[in-house]
């Protein structure tokens, strides 16, 4: 997080977070409709079934590392690029679950005494 003396946190660009994040399924999604394939085609080029893409695609399933590896051999995109889109979506949705938010301000900081 970038502090600046007399600016709020939120008014500094690197530190603002997307209205709505970006589930790793968008990319996929745009992939797919830029080589003009279908989701039935590539789900069976990958060995997945046709619901866990669309679920995916649609952003009601989280891509986990098979996945990932799996679009990088059918595809050429970096598992590590969808696997991080996932990271940051799932930390973005997190920090706005307030019943979550409420248990994290509940955790006491453990600090270490030397």
């Amino acid at each position: 997080m970038i502090k600046v003396k007399g600016v709020k946190r939120d008014m500094i660009a690197n530190n603002l977070e997307p209205f709505e994040p970006t589930h790793p399924g968008e990319l996929l999604k745009d992939e797919i409709e830029c080589r003009g394939i279908s989701q039935r085609q590539l789900a069976a080029d990958m060995g997945v079934s046709y619901t866990v893409l669309n679920d995916i695609v649609n952003g009601k399933r989280s891509v986990n590392t098979k996945f990932a590896l799996l679009c990088e051999a059918a595809l050429g995109l970096p598992a590590h690029i969808l696997i991080g889109l996932q990271a940051d979506y799932d930390m973005q949705t997190t920090k706005r679950d307030k019943s979550f938010l409420k248990k994290l301000e509940s955790v006491k900081r453990i600090v270490a005494v030397f």
